[in-house]
């Protein structure tokens, strides 16, 4: 088990991420448009800037739901390596069968 404090703080992370996920994407918009002025520019990276570092979606770290390990993670079962192996095994994902040759 990952520490619960760790956990946790992802969790904000992600909250945070998602609620300045709109605001973050028109400042970049903004910053990226070329035909406004160097200063509208210069203006919307100093706002983006003083917005939380916390905000952004890549300080989220993808994390096991079951255990929270941080390493060794499947994008598609959000689980990690160890957890996923443990319910194929048992036979709780299904589809999913244990290789032998």
């Amino acid at each position: 088990m990952a520490k619960i404090s760790a956990v946790n703080r992802n969790n904000r992370r992600a909250a945070m991420a998602q609620r300045d996920r709109e605001k973050r994407t028109a400042l970049k918009n903004t910053i990226k448009n070329r035909s406004l002025s160097m200063e509208e520019r210069f203006e919307a990276t100093l706002k983006l800037a003083k917005l939380p570092r916390n905000g952004s979606q890549t300080r989220v770290r993808l994390r096991c739901k079951l255990t929270g390990r941080s390493r060794g993670n499947y994008r598609k079962f959000e689980l990690c390596r160890i957890a996923l192996r443990d319910l194929a095994s048992t036979g709780q994902i299904p589809g999913m069968v244990k290789s032998s040759w």
